[in-house]
C-alpha cells in the first residue's frame, strides 16, 4: 500500500467506563452505551497498559464516560507510572474530592483535564442535564491548588460560543495554564443533537475574532488552543493525523478503535483486546489497515493535490454523512457530497428552522 504508515502509536485512550453523572448533549459516545456489567475488569486494563508499554506508547488518556466512576482507576494510574507512560485524566470532575485527587497523584497521575460546560449555570444545566456548576468549579479550584498540570476544556456550540471571551478571562483569572476550546464534533449524541448545537457562521466568525484578540493579549500567560468545528471549515482535517497512525482507543468493553468515533463505521468489524493482542490489532487488524496510506481513496481524493495534507479528511464523518467511509469527507468543497454540509449550515443559520427534541444520554 502506498503511503502506508509504519510507526508505532503515540497515544492510547482508555475509555474505562461509559457511566457518567452528566448527560451532555454533545457527548460523542455512541448512543448505545456499554453497560457496567460489560466493562473490562481491572486485570485486563493492567494487561493493556503492559502491552501499550511494549508498543512504546508514550501517553495514556484516561476517559469515559466519567473515569472516576471506574473503581480500578488508581491501580491503572499506578501501572502507567510503573511502565513509564504519561497519564492524563480527562474528567467532568464530578466526584473529584481532595482525598480522591491526592490518592491519584500519589499513584503517579501526571496531568488532569477538567471540563466546563459554560460559565452560566442555566446553560450548564441545559447541556449537562442537571446543574453541576458549583461542584465543577470547586473541583477545578481544588485541582489548581495541587502541584499537577491542569487543563480546562470547554466544548463550544451555539449555546455557549458567545462566551468565548468570558471563558478565556475566567481561565486567566483562575491561573489556569492551558485552556482547550473544542468545537463540538458531531458523533454519537452530538450528531443526534446537531440541529440544536451547530453554531451559525456569524456566531463562529465573531467568536474567532474574540479568540484571536485574546490570544495575542494573553500570550505567555495562558496557553490556548481551539480546533474549529469541521462543518464550518471548507477544507477537511487529517483523520487523527492519519487513520491508525498515531492513536489507539480501547473502549470500555475491550473493543479497539483508531479514534474515538470509529465505532460509527458499521461496515468495519473492529477487533477486541479480549481476543487479540494490542500489537496484532495495530499491525495486522483489517480495520486498522482499512484506510492507511492512499490506495483506498476514490476520486476526487485519489488524484487530489491536497491528499497528503488532509488525507481525505475524517473517515467517520464520511460514513455518517454518505454511508461510505471511503468517500471524500463532505466538509471538503471538492467532495461530490459537499451539499450535505451546506444544507446543515444553512439550517443552523436559519433562526426559524424547527429543531428536534434534545436527546440526553441515559444513565
Amino acid at each position: 500500500m502506498t503511503g502506508i504508515v509504519k510507526q508505532r502509536p503515540f497515544t492510547i485512550t482508555m475509555e474505562l467506563t461509559h457511566r457518567c453523572p452528566l448527560s451532555c448533549l454533545y457527548c460523542s459516545n455512541p448512543t448505545e452505551l456499554i453497560a457496567k456489567e460489560n466493562e473490562l475488569p481491572i486485570d485486563d486494563w493492567l494487561s493493556i497498559v503492559d502491552q501499550a508499554a511494549d508498543l512504546s506508547i508514550v501517553q495514556a488518556n484516561l476517559t469515559g464516560g466519567e473515569p472516576l466512576a471506574y473503581p480500578g482507576l488508581a491501580m491503572i494510574v499506578s501501572q502507567l507510572k510503573k511502565r513509564d507512560i504519561y497519564s492524563n485524566l480527562i474528567t467532568s470532575a464530578i466526584g473529584l474530592t481532595e482525598t480522591v485527587l491526592q490518592k491519584l497523584i500519589a499513584c503517579g497521575l501526571e496531568s488532569i483535564q477538567i471540563s466546563l460546560q459554560s460559565l452560566d449555570a442555566s446553560t450548564s444545566k441545559l447541556i449537562a442535564g442537571w446543574n453541576a456548576q458549583e461542584q465543577k468549579l470547586c473541583a477545578l479550584k481544588l485541582a489548581l491548588s495541587e502541584k499537577i498540570p491542569v487543563s480546562l476544556n470547554v466544548v463550544l456550540h451555539k449555546h455557549n460560543i458567545g462566551e468565548v471571551g468570558a471563558i478565556i478571562d475566567f481561565a486567566a483569572a483562575m491561573n489556569v495554564k492551558r485552556l482547550e476550546l473544542a468545537s463540538t464534533q458531531f458523533y454519537g449524541f452530538a450528531l443526534a443533537n446537531m440541529e440544536n448545537l451547530l453554531p451559525s457562521e456569524q456566531q463562529m466568525a465573531e467568536a474567532i475574532s474574540v479568540y484571536d484578540s485574546k490570544k495575542k493579549e494573553l500570550a505567555g500567560k495562558l496557553q490556548m488552543s481551539w480546533v474549529i468545528g469541521d462543518y464550518l471549515e471548507r477544507s477537511p482535517k487529517p483523520c487523527m493525523g492519519g487513520w491508525a497512525s498515531q492513536h489507539i482507543v480501547v473502549s470500555a468493553d475491550g473493543t479497539a478503535y483508531p479514534c474515538l468515533a470509529a465505532g460509527a463505521i458499521k461496515t468495519l468489524t473492529f477487533p477486541s483486546i479480549k481476543e487479540k493482542s494490542l500489537k496484532w490489532i495495530w499491525d495486522d487488524s483489517p480495520a486498522f489497515n482499512a484506510f492507511r496510506g492512499f490506495d483506498w481513496m476514490v476520486e476526487p481524493c485519489r488524484t487530489c493535490e491536497f491528499r497528503e495534507n488532509d488525507l481525505g479528511g475524517c473517515r467517520c464523518q464520511a460514513f455518517l454523512l454518505t454511508g461510505d467511509a471511503a468517500q471524500a469527507d463532505p466538509v471538503c468543497k471538492l467532495s461530490p457530497h459537499h451539499q450535505i454540509v451546506d444544507e446543515k449550515i444553512k439550517s443552523a443559520n436559519a433562526p426559524d428552522h424547527p429543531r428536534k427534541e434534545l436527546l440526553y444520554r441515559l444513565h
